[in-house]
């Protein structure tokens, strides 16, 4: 692959322009928020769905052996920055208070 350095460090030439199969997309960070759902079309025409703002979700609760689908209510706590939680994105690993059914 062609993103690789070599072992001192420096970049390999290119030899061939940049193809579509190499294409990244900037990461949407999903909001808590009434439900937004963006279509994008992948490779081979299938699409995937990028969830801009989310309400609910499919929540385990371990202890008690119970998975359902519940509404999110706050964004607690992130690991990685407080900003997440001010702005109430939701990740992996966020910390977020649910609805209790």
């Amino acid at each position: 692959s062609r993103h690789k350095h070599y072992k001192t460090g420096g970049r390999s030439k290119t030899s061939i322009k940049k193809r579509k199969y190499e294409m990244g997309r900037p990461a949407t960070l999903c909001k808590l928020g009434a439900k937004r759902v963006r279509p994008v079309r992948c490779r081979g025409g299938n699409m995937k769905y990028r969830a801009l703002r989310l309400d609910s979700g499919n929540y385990a609760w371990g202890s008690e052996n119970v998975t359902k689908k519940v509404r999110i209510l706050d964004v607690v706590y992130n690991a990685s920055s407080n900003e997440l939680v001010r702005t109430k994105t939701l990740l992996k690993n966020t910390i977020i208070q649910i609805d209790a059914q």
